[in-house]
Protein backbone atom coordinates (compact mmCIF):
# COMPACT_ATOMS: atom_id res chain seq x y z
CA UNK A 1 0.00 0.00 0.00
CA UNK A 2 1.37 3.22 -0.91
CA UNK A 3 0.16 6.57 0.30
CA UNK A 4 -1.90 9.60 -1.98
CA UNK A 5 0.55 10.33 -4.43
CA UNK A 6 0.52 14.28 -5.43
CA UNK A 7 -1.90 13.75 -8.55
CA UNK A 8 -5.46 15.52 -8.79
CA UNK A 9 -8.45 13.80 -9.74
CA UNK A 10 -11.36 16.17 -10.74
CA UNK A 11 -12.54 18.32 -11.16
CA UNK A 12 -14.68 19.40 -9.14
CA UNK A 13 -17.25 21.98 -8.46
CA UNK A 14 -16.73 24.91 -5.45
CA UNK A 15 -19.99 25.24 -3.72
CA UNK A 16 -18.55 27.79 -0.97
CA UNK A 17 -16.09 29.26 0.61
CA UNK A 18 -15.44 28.09 4.64
CA UNK A 19 -13.39 31.14 6.14
CA UNK A 20 -10.63 32.87 4.76
CA UNK A 21 -8.45 30.10 3.28
CA UNK A 22 -10.92 27.02 2.68
CA UNK A 23 -13.50 26.10 0.27
CA UNK A 24 -16.15 22.73 0.39
CA UNK A 25 -16.10 20.99 -3.23
CA UNK A 26 -18.91 19.03 -4.53
CA UNK A 27 -17.27 15.51 -4.49
CA UNK A 28 -19.38 12.25 -6.37
CA UNK A 29 -20.76 9.43 -3.84
CA UNK A 30 -17.81 7.19 -4.62
CA UNK A 31 -15.49 9.81 -2.65
CA UNK A 32 -17.67 10.42 0.57
CA UNK A 33 -15.16 8.74 2.95
CA UNK A 34 -13.27 11.99 2.26
CA UNK A 35 -14.02 14.83 4.05
CA UNK A 36 -15.52 17.97 1.66
CA UNK A 37 -13.46 20.71 2.85
CA UNK A 38 -10.07 22.01 1.20
CA UNK A 39 -7.84 24.28 2.06
CA UNK A 40 -6.41 26.51 -0.85
CA UNK A 41 -3.07 24.79 -0.61
CA UNK A 42 -4.98 21.82 -2.03
CA UNK A 43 -6.96 23.15 -4.60
CA UNK A 44 -5.33 24.24 -8.16
CA UNK A 45 -6.68 26.06 -10.60
CA UNK A 46 -8.09 23.98 -13.44
CA UNK A 47 -7.90 24.75 -17.51
CA UNK A 48 -9.66 21.63 -19.17
CA UNK A 49 -7.13 19.50 -20.78
CA UNK A 50 -8.89 15.38 -20.73
CA UNK A 51 -5.23 14.29 -20.39
CA UNK A 52 -4.85 15.35 -17.22
CA UNK A 53 -7.70 14.10 -15.43
CA UNK A 54 -7.56 10.98 -13.68
CA UNK A 55 -11.28 9.67 -13.42
CA UNK A 56 -12.58 9.14 -9.84
CA UNK A 57 -13.75 5.50 -10.84
CA UNK A 58 -10.41 4.20 -11.23
CA UNK A 59 -9.15 5.05 -8.14
CA UNK A 60 -10.16 2.87 -5.86
CA UNK A 61 -9.56 4.09 -2.20
CA UNK A 62 -9.64 2.48 0.91
CA UNK A 63 -10.67 3.16 4.36
CA UNK A 64 -7.12 4.09 5.67
CA UNK A 65 -6.85 6.48 2.62
CA UNK A 66 -4.18 4.32 0.92
CA UNK A 67 -4.74 2.52 -3.31
CA UNK A 68 -2.71 -0.09 -4.34
CA UNK A 69 0.30 0.21 -6.42
CA UNK A 70 2.74 -2.13 -7.73
CA UNK A 71 6.28 -1.58 -8.74
CA UNK A 72 6.76 -1.83 -12.60
CA UNK A 73 10.97 -1.64 -12.13
CA UNK A 74 14.03 -0.54 -10.94
CA UNK A 75 15.54 2.46 -12.46
CA UNK A 76 18.92 3.20 -9.87
CA UNK A 77 20.66 1.33 -6.86
CA UNK A 78 23.15 2.99 -4.10
CA UNK A 79 24.25 2.14 -0.63
CA UNK A 80 23.67 4.65 2.49
CA UNK A 81 25.61 4.16 5.75
CA UNK A 82 23.94 4.68 8.68
CA UNK A 83 25.04 4.54 12.06
CA UNK A 84 27.75 2.35 10.50
CA UNK A 85 25.78 -0.15 8.51
CA UNK A 86 25.65 -0.06 4.72
CA UNK A 87 21.65 0.19 3.79
CA UNK A 88 20.99 -0.98 -0.14
CA UNK A 89 18.49 1.27 -1.43
CA UNK A 90 16.23 0.64 -4.52
CA UNK A 91 14.90 3.60 -6.93
CA UNK A 92 11.61 1.63 -7.65
CA UNK A 93 8.90 3.31 -9.91
CA UNK A 94 5.34 2.70 -9.04
CA UNK A 95 2.47 1.95 -11.25
CA UNK A 96 -1.33 2.59 -10.62
CA UNK A 97 -4.53 4.06 -11.74
CA UNK A 98 -2.68 7.71 -11.19
CA UNK A 99 0.23 7.17 -13.21
CA UNK A 100 3.43 6.58 -12.46
CA UNK A 101 5.48 7.61 -9.48
CA UNK A 102 9.03 6.96 -7.94
CA UNK A 103 10.28 6.27 -4.60
CA UNK A 104 13.79 4.99 -2.66
CA UNK A 105 13.02 2.04 -1.26
CA UNK A 106 15.14 -0.62 0.98
CA UNK A 107 16.45 -3.69 -1.26
CA UNK A 108 15.39 -5.92 1.49
CA UNK A 109 12.25 -4.73 2.23
CA UNK A 110 11.60 -4.94 -1.23
CA UNK A 111 12.16 -8.33 -1.74
CA UNK A 112 10.22 -9.48 1.46
CA UNK A 113 7.08 -7.66 0.02
CA UNK A 114 7.57 -8.46 -3.76
CA UNK A 115 9.25 -11.98 -3.54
Amino acid sequence: MRKLTPRFIGPYQILKRVGNVAYQIALPPSLSNLHSVFHVSQLRKYIFDPSHVIESDKVQIKENLTFETLPLRIEDQKSKELRGKTISLLKVVWGGATGESATWEVESQMHDSYP
